[in-house]
C-alpha cells in the first residue's frame, strides 16, 4: 500500500491532522483498535484556550495562560514553544465548533471551567465527556473526507528506514509493517512522511485512568528507529482516580474523576476530614497536579489509609447530575452517591509529558517521521503538564506539522519506488502457545513499574526496576522472534522498551523537579534545568 502521509493513531492529534492533509494527497491513518479508542476519546476536563477578549474570563489573558503553563512545567517548559501554541488556541477552538463540537454554553457563551494550577476560568468542555464529543466529531468528519483510508485494527510493528535496510548515506523512514489484527496478516504501507499519534504509555503502570491502547507504541517505535527521545522520567499521575476495591471491572479500576470537580469548589480531605492539601501548598486542592499527587500519596503512607477522598457534598442538590453526569451516573452504578458520600480516591498514571523530541511543527531528528499529541515531546509542558493543555497541543501542533510537510515534501517528489522492502517474515509461523507468560510478564513490568517507578522514587528502587526489566527484555525478545507477532506481543514489546526508557530518564536525573521526585535528591538543581535526552545508536 502507498501514502503520501501515513498517520499513526485516531485521536485528536491523528485524526485532525488526517483531515486536513486529505486535501494535499492520499492520507492512510491507522488505529490499532477502534477509531474512538484512543486517549482522547477519555479525556473528561476539556481543552483549555483563551478566547476572544469578549468570550473569555474577566482578567484572564494570554500572557497569564502562558505564565500558569511556565509555572507547572517547573523551569523545563521550552518558552517559545508555549508561546505559540497557546498563542494559536482560539483559532483551534473554532475549527473543533466546525467539526461538529458542541461545547457547553451559557448565555449564548462558552461555559468556562477552572483546573488546578489555572489562576482564571479557560477550560471549554462538553459536560464531563469533552473528550468523547471531540472523538466522535472528528471520527464522523473522517470518515466522510475524500482521499482518506481509515483502517481500524492495524497495529504498527515497527517503522521502516533507510539505515534499517543497510543504507548509510541517508537515513530516512519509508514506511511501516504494518500487522492487520484481524487477519493476522502483515502489510508494507509506503510513505515518504509518517508521523506518530499514537498517544502516551499509562499502561505502563498498575494504575492508570488511560484506556488499554496506551502501551507507548509510537514511542517504542521510534526508539527503535533511532529518533531521539526526552523527559521520560516525567509522568503525570492524576490525583483523582475512583478507589473502591469491592468493585470489579476495568472501568472500575481506571475511572478518573475529573480535575474539572475540583475548579467547580470540590476539595480533598482525608478520613478525618481534613483539608490536608493546603499543608502542602496554599492552593489547596487547585495546586498543579504534581504537588497534589505528592501531597496524596504522603497522606496514604503518612496514616495508613488506603485512599483520600474528594467531598462535593456542599454543592446544591442536583448540581453533580447536571454539570458532571457521566461521573454522577458512573459513581451510582458503583453505589455511591457522591452528593451525600464523599468520593474514595488515589492517584494513577495519567499523562506522559516526555516522548519523541520534536520542533513546534512536530518535525523529529528522523527525516521524514513526525510526532504530534501526548507521544511527542515538544517543551509545551516540561516537568509538569498543566490541566487541559494537552488537546489543544494535539490540535495546534497537528495544523503546525501539516504545514511543515507541505512547505518541504510534496505528494509523489520523492518517490520510493527504487528503493526495495522485504517482505515481513515471521519468526515462526506457529502462534504463541504461552500466552499465560505474556501476560505474567504483561502484569510483572506494570508491578514493578508502580513500586518502584511511580510517585516517589529512590536510587536503590530504580536499581531494582533497571535489573528486573533486563531480564523481561530477554523473554520478551524470546517471544518476539520465536513466535507468529499478535497484539498482545507487539504491546508487550513496546511496554518493556518504553518501561527502560522510563527508568533510564529517572536515574539520569539527580535531582527533583515537577514530576520526578527522589528522596535520594530532594532538592531542584538550576544547573539541571535541561532535557533528559536519549537516542538509539
Amino acid at each position: 500500500m502507498n501514502a503520501d502521509f501515513l498517520i499513526i493513531g485516531s485521536g485528536i492529534a491523528g485524526l485532525s491532522l488526517a483531515i486536513r492533509a486529505a486535501r494535499h494527497g492520499r492520507v492512510i491513518c491507522l488505529s490499532k483498535g477502534s477509531l474512538l479508542d484512543s486517549n482522547t476519546s477519555w479525556a473528561q476536563g476539556g481543552i483549555a484556550s483563551v478566547l476572544d477578549e469578549e468570550l473569555r474570563d474577566p482578567g484572564d489573558s494570554v500572557e497569564l495562560h502562558i505564565a500558569d503553563t511556565l509555572d507547572a512545567g517547573a523551569g523545563l517548559c521550552n518558552e517559545p514553544v508555549v508561546r505559540t501554541i497557546i498563542s494559536e488556541g482560539a483559532s483551534t477552538i473554532e475549527e473543533l465548533v466546525h467539526y461538529g463540537v458542541d461545547f457547553d454554553r451559557e448565555d449564548g457563551h462558552f461555559s468556562l471551567g477552572k483546573e488546578g494550577g489555572h489562576s482564571k476560568r479557560r477550560i471549554l468542555h462538553a459536560r464531563d465527556t469533552t473528550g468523547r464529543k471531540i472523538a466522535e466529531a472528528l471520527v464522523h468528519t473522517a470518515r466522510n473526507t475524500e482521499n482518506l483510508v481509515l483502517l481500524e485494527n492495524h497495529f504498527v510493528i515497527d517503522l521502516i528506514t533507510t539505515g534499517k535496510l543497510g543504507m548509510v548515506t541517508d537515513d530516512r523512514v519509508l514506511g511501516a509493517y504494518v500487522l492487520n489484527s484481524e487477519s493476522g496478516e502483515v502489510v508494507i504501507i509506503r510513505a515518504d512522511r509518517v508521523i506518530l499519534a499514537t498517544g502516551g504509555c499509562g499502561k505502563v503502570y498498575l494504575y492508570t485512568t488511560n484506556p488499554d491502547s496506551a502501551t507507548g507504541d509510537g514511542v517504542a517505535m521510534a526508539w527503535r528507529a533511532g529518533a531521539m527521545i526526552a523527559n521520560m522520567e516525567f509522568i503525570q499521575f492524576h490525583p483523582t482516580c475512583f478507589y473502591n476495591p469491592a468493585a470489579s471491572g476495568a472501568e472500575a479500576r481506571s475511572f478518573l474523576v475529573s480535575e474539572a470537580l475540583r475548579g467547580e469548589g470540590a476539595v480533598l480531605i482525608n478520613q478525618k476530614g481534613e483539608d490536608f492539601i493546603k499543608k502542602h501548598d496554599p492552593r489547596g486542592s487547585l495546586a498543579p497536579r504534581d504537588i497534589v499527587a505528592r501531597a496524596i500519596d504522603h497522606e496514604i503512607k503518612r496514616t495508613g489509609a488506603p485512599c483520600v477522598f474528594l467531598d462535593v457534598r456542599h454543592k446544591p442538590a442536583g448540581f453533580m447530575k447536571e454539570r458532571f453526569p457521566f461521573i454522577y451516573n458512573t459513581l451510582m452504578r458503583f453505589g455511591l452517591d457522591c452528593e451525600k458520600q464523599p468520593i474514595p480516591v488515589v492517584p494513577a498514571a495519567h499523562y506522559q509529558c516526555g516522548g519523541v523530541v520534536t520542533d513546534i511543527n512536530g518535525k523529529t531528528s528522523l527525516r521524514g517521521l513526525y510526532a504530534v499529541g501526548e507521544v511527542a515531546c515538544t517543551g509545551l509542558h516540561g516537568a509538569n503538564r498543566l490541566a487541559s493543555n494537552s488537546l489543544l497541543e494535539g490540535n495546534v501542533t497537528a495544523r503546525r506539522c501539516l504545514v511543515e510537510m507541505l512547505a518541504h515534501f510534496h505528494p509523489n517528489r520523492e518517490s520510493q519506488e527504487f528503493t526495495e522492502i522485504p517482505a515481513w517474515e515471521h519468526g515462526d509461523t506457529a502462534a504463541p502457545d504461552e500466552l499465560v507468560v505474556i501476560y505474567h510478564n504483561w502484569d510483572e513490568i506494570r508491578r514493578l513499574m508502580w513500586d518502584y517507578v511511580s510517585i516517589v522514587r529512590t536510587d536503590n528502587r530504580l536499581r531494582r526496576a533497571a535489573t528486573r526489566l533486563r531480564n523481561l527484555k530477554k523473554e520478551v525478545r524470546e517471544f518476539y522472534w520465536g513466535h507468529r507477532v499478535n497484539a498482545d506481543i507487539l504491546e508487550l514489546r513496546n511496554l518493556v522498551a518504553v518501561a527502560s526508557l522510563i527508568v533510564d530518564c529517572a536515574a539520569k536525573r539527580k535531582e527533583s523537579r515537577g514530576l520526578h521526585y527522589t528522596t535520594d535528591h530532594p532538592r531542584t538543581k538550576e544547573s539541571l534545568a535541561s532535557d533528559t535526552r536519549i537516542r538509539k545508536f
